[in-house]
């Protein structure tokens, strides 16, 4: 907090006076709002569905609140899932229990796609489709191992295991449950080809960035594969990385956007593009990284 306010409290400042707009304008933060969502979805769909936030209208999460430790969120139109009366979040509830149409052409859930640029792609249906071939598009190193002291191997990015949804990976109750620090999940057989034992600090690059984390060997893990869980920000346990002298970076650092054609398609039922961390989905979470062990006497 900077300043000071003419009643005497702390002002705002700036990242602060933001975080609290975007909290105003979301349902999920504003009670006021999720009731009148839910009221003029009443009158779009015929279905009875403010009862799920009245109630809420006097509760508004602040900023400072979310900096204190995780806070209930409201439950709003902006979401499908129900969290009234102390339910855990569960997606389509609302669809499912109180018949609000889904986002389709039909109102119904399926799986058939007849927009032109997903028949076009032969994606009309769901199907497998392969990572792309890092090397040959971008020069990064090819998947295996070429004989030196570090393995190369494809670098997912899944949901956190350990945070609260996407935050609060340093609350106490967390930090009980994991090692206190970005992890990186490995195979038996890629830890064993660079000498990497459990717990070992190693590093991860490409010509993205570097992390820096700790190793899980996990038999779990197939060979030529890591995971190293989102959402694991620089606020706890975060050394030097040997390849640049910096910080050694987050689950991100490594990672590169990669727009895909269809994810823009938009006008046709629930096919809407709209801007989500910078890109229309998740799909850069399937890179290509080397993992190698470094020295165990780290700096921060």
């Amino acid at each position: 907090m900077l300043g000071g306010a003419a009643d005497g409290r702390p002002a705002m400042d700036t990242d602060a006076k933001m975080a609290e707009a975007i909290l105003a304008f979301s349902g999920t933060t504003n009670g006021i709002l999720s009731v009148q969502g839910f009221k003029d979805l009443e009158v779009r769909t015929g279905m009875k569905l403010a009862d799920l936030a009245e109630g809420s209208e006097e509760k508004f999460i602040t900023f400072a609140q979310t900096q204190a430790g995780p806070v209930p969120v409201i439950t709003s139109p902006e979401w499908s899932g129900s969290e009234t009366g102390g339910r855990r979040y569960a997606p389509f509830t609302i669809n499912l229990e109180r018949l609000k149409p889904f986002h389709t052409l039909t109102g119904r859930m399926h799986f058939f796609l007849d927009h032109d640029w997903m028949t076009d792609i032969g994606e009309g249906l769901p199907i497998y489709r392969p990572p792309l071939d890092m090397h040959r598009l971008f020069g990064e190193p090819r998947l295996g191992s070429d004989g030196a002291m570090e393995v190369t191997v494809r670098y997912l990015t899944p949901h956190s295991k350990w945070s609260i949804h996407s935050e609060y990976q340093d609350n106490l109750l967390m930090l009980s449950l994991s090692r206190g620090g970005p992890t990186v999940w490995m195979s038996p057989a890629d830890a064993d080809a660079i000498k990497v034992h459990d717990n070992d600090w190693v590093e991860c690059t490409n010509v993205n960035g570097v992390l820096v984390a700790r190793a899980i060997v996990s038999h779990r893990m197939p060979a030529g594969v890591v995971y190293v869980h989102h959402a694991q920000e620089r606020t706890i346990d975060v050394p030097k990385s040997e390849a640049t002298g910096r910080r050694g970076g987050i689950h991100n650092s490594v990672t590169r956007l990669l727009v895909k054609p269809s994810h823009l398609a938009g006008g046709y039922a629930r096919l809407a593009y709209a801007f989500n961390y910078l890109g229309p989905t998740g799909n850069q979470r399937d890179m290509v990284a080397t993992v190698r062990r470094r020295s165990q006497e780290v700096q921060y």
